[in-house]
């Protein structure tokens, strides 16, 4: 068993140093990391869907994250159903999880390392802000006109 872990981490560091996009190399970074995340792959496309629980008082969410090559992930909460219009929420409740301009995803980066991290955070965060009406986590000034990016 730890002969494998040693050679998939062989591989991760492989394809990290070419910079070179890979769609197993996001499964099985997901499937190390996040387990409870199950995967659909068909063509070009992963859809990862999971749990997740920002703390351990909070509700467990269920989440789906769409990847294709370059383009940004989308992620959306499956479970429970979002309040109608919730703040960093675009269209057809994809989770603004960064601005734009202030990080730019490329297909070198990993799903496990940013975009998990970066959602149960957005969960955490729409937690309090269900409590409170505030939203207490990063945000990016919205000077330019909002739309949906992909």
């Amino acid at each position: 068993m730890e002969n494998q872990f040693q050679l998939q981490m062989a591989f991760l560091v492989i394809y990290f140093k070419k910079k070179k996009y890979n769609i197993d190399l996001q499964i099985l970074a997901m499937k190390q990391n996040y387990p409870q995340f199950k995967y659909k792959k068909v063509g070009d496309l992963i859809t990862f869907i999971g749990d997740l629980q920002a703390k351990p008082e909070l509700p467990i969410y269920t989440v789906s994250i769409q990847y294709r090559g370059a383009s940004q992930p989308i992620v959306k909460v499956l479970n429970p159903q979002l309040v109608e219009r919730p703040p960093h929420v675009y269209s057809e409740n994809k989770l603004c999880l960064y601005h734009p301009k202030n990080f730019v995803w490329k297909k070198e980066k990993l799903i496990a390392k940013e975009i998990v991290e970066w959602t149960a955070a957005w969960i955490y965060f729409y937690e309090v802000w269900l409590e409170n009406g505030k939203w207490f986590g990063p945000e990016a000034s919205h000077n330019i006109e909002k739309q949906d990016y992909e």
